[in-house]
């Protein structure tokens, strides 16, 4: 009999709703599995154990009322560290950000906290959500639980292995470049990126503003849904959210997909992706064909320049949004220092790690007078060149399909290379550069590693791709499985 930390939102809220258990009990089973797993995981930067108790008794409270919860309510979840928690240490994974206790909440957090969520903790990132693989934060990396010699991806590499894991149900992740899509396919979990302005941005600590999204990463399409009726929505405190309605994303829930056109960008498929990769995609691409979907291959011709136009767009923007940790208003400040001049060299120096100061000096050399237009201005056409590709192609097709990576996850220090690092994004780039939302699936493996199938909408459309996977996991049991993770210290 499967342990309640393994079960979906929905399976629990079930059991909730018909009092075969209780609030309490999940949370148990929760943190039992921490405590069994995460010092080989180390899936979390901090724990709520006292506060996750609280808020579980409130939610028993609205349970045992009857007032129609909803369906997070009671269930435990994680929250990826640049989410801000008001009096919770919010950080990043940084050490310019270490013990800093944001005095407010961030839209999602105080949307979830709404429903009766519990907050189980804060989830390890590549700090300040730059990397692939959760190696570049600040404190420690997260293994992959399917093999803790393998990364996890990133930058939201701790919200997907506390899932795999089952050290939470859910979590939430941020998704700049594919930092929820990439490691929800190396761990084996749905991760979803909603449209650019879908979901509030209040209270995500910036990297590129114009690219970052908050979104779900989750055990099944049915508690992506869930979780996305929770989230999304306008917000007045974040000017790029969008004043539509949110629609009901469980009505989306039907497993029925004919006549659903399916576009296949050859782009996608390339020389520098695995053929074992390639293969498996096309596979679960031939599931979805079964089921009734028309799949025709189609070409995006601007995606080859997606990747340096985005390591244009989003370095100059993080140069612009780091420039506020200088050791003066919060966060870490060097001590002994002559002047401040100096105080914010050396700050800035000790506090940033190697990667985010990488991106800092490029994105500062692309913005500085003489290459401005030659590189930010010119990255910015790109991008326009880039999102006119898929609304071509979605005058077509309902929805894309690609692999979510060009490989399954790699080893630790495998890609020590910055450029080798940068190309496992290949696939989940272009999306963020048009603002489209964008669905990471479990379709198989390859070598014991999972991989993932990626499905792209248009804009504003989560629930065609909710749709189209909720089809694909009726039909599939990919993401049943769990990886071979016993209990017990490091090895």
């Amino acid at each position: 009999m499967s342990r309640l930390n393994e079960l979906t939102i929905h399976q629990l809220a079930e059991m909730l709703r018909s009092r075969e258990i209780s609030a309490g009990d999940i949370l148990a089973d929760c943190w039992s599995r921490v405590d069994e797993v995460e010092e080989k995981v180390r899936a979390f930067v901090s724990l709520n154990r006292e506060g996750s108790r609280h808020q579980k008794d409130k939610a028993e409270v609205r349970l045992r009322q009857g007032d129609s919860p909803d369906a997070l309510c009671g269930i435990p979840m994680g929250l990826k560290d640049n989410l801000c928690t008001r009096g919770i240490p919010t950080t990043c994974a940084s050490k310019v950000l270490a013990g800093f206790r944001p005095p407010y909440d961030a839209t999602v957090t105080a949307r979830l906290a709404d429903t009766g969520a519990v907050l189980m903790g804060k989830n390890n990132m590549d700090e300040f959500a730059m990397g692939s693989s959760t190696e570049n934060s600040g404190f420690f990396p997260t293994r992959n639980p399917w093999d803790l010699d393998h990364v996890p991806g990133g930058s939201s590499g701790g919200p997907a292995a506390a899932v795999a894991a089952d050290e939470v149900i859910y979590a939430l992740g941020s998704d700049t470049g594919g930092s929820i899509r990439l490691p929800a396919t190396f761990c084996g979990v749905v991760g979803l990126k909603p449209t650019y302005g879908r979901v509030s941005r209040y209270g995500l600590v910036a990297f590129a503003s114009s690219l970052d999204q908050i979104g779900p990463l989750t055990k099944d399409v049915v508690d992506c849904a869930l979780v996305m009726n929770a989230i999304a929505g306008w917000d007045p405190r974040d000017s790029t959210s969008a004043n539509l309605p949110r629609p009901d994303y469980t009505a989306f829930l039907k497993d029925d997909i004919k006549g659903l056109k399916v576009g296949i960008p050859r782009e996608f498929f390339e020389e520098d992706s695995d053929p074992e990769v390639k293969a498996v995609v096309k596979k679960a691409i031939q599931q979805l064909e079964a089921m009734g979907a028309i799949c025709e291959e189609t070409s995006l011709p601007s995606t080859e320049y997606a990747m340096s136009a985005y390591y244009l767009i989003a370095t100059a923007e993080a140069s612009s949004n780091l420039a506020r940790y200088d050791g003066v208003r919060y966060g870490y400040r060097a001590e002994d220092t002559p002047d401040v001049v100096t105080m914010f060299q050396q700050t800035r120096e000790e506090g940033f790690g190697p990667e985010v100061k990488r991106r800092i000096m490029l994105g500062t050399y692309a913005l500085s007078s003489g290459y401005y237009d030659a590189y930010y201005l010119k990255a910015l056409k790109v991008r326009t060149l880039v999102k006119r590709d898929f609304d071509q192609a979605f005058q077509k097709y309902d929805i894309i399909a690609s692999p979510t990576a060009p490989t399954t996850s790699f080893r630790f220090g495998a890609k020590a290379d910055p450029l080798s690092m940068y190309l496992t994004d290949l696939c989940t780039i272009p999306v963020n550069l048009a603002g489209l939302p964008g669905m990471s699936l479990p379709c198989g493996f390859v070598g014991g590693m999972p991989v993932g199938l990626q499905l792209i909408g248009k804009p504003f459309d989560e629930g065609t791709l909710i749709r189209a996977g909720y089809a694909f996991q009726q039909g599939t049991d990919w993401h049943l499985k769990k990886p071979p993770l016993k209990s017990g210290g490091a090895d």
